[in-house]
């Protein structure tokens, strides 16, 4: 499987967006930003949560809520702030703006309607 970057815009629930280059992570339940860009962001962490890395190692997140806008399509998400190497598109994120990943083209492509339907 490639690696699948996607371009999307990021803000805290209150602030402006913000581009952002991601890894698109279907294996990450959650989308993952660097603690430095959370606090350029103005994000609020109203929780934490145990994560466990690919390497088997856990940490401690704070979560908090976001905003994401990718291909036209904007949606309120989860938004963890622990240091990883880029910013993860996590798949509660690729779910909640109807896209899936297309690991043999190497894009996130349209997997639902949209807006979602409950």
């Amino acid at each position: 499987m490639g690696i699948v970057r996607v371009n999307a815009e990021l803000a805290s629930r209150t602030g402006g967006f913000r581009s952002v280059e991601f890894l698109a992570d279907t294996g990450s339940l959650y989308t993952l930003i660097t603690p430095r860009l959370a606090q350029e962001l103005g994000m609020d962490f109203a929780t934490s949560t145990t994560l466990e890395t690919a390497n088997n190692s856990r940490s401690e997140v704070p979560l908090g809520f976001g905003r994401v806008r990718v291909m036209g399509r904007e949606e309120p998400i989860i938004v963890g702030a622990m240091e990883v190497p880029m910013p993860l598109l996590g798949s509660t994120a690729l779910q909640a703006l109807g896209l899936k990943v297309n690991p043999s083209e190497a894009i996130v492509e349209f997997a639902a309607p949209y807006p979602p339907l409950a």
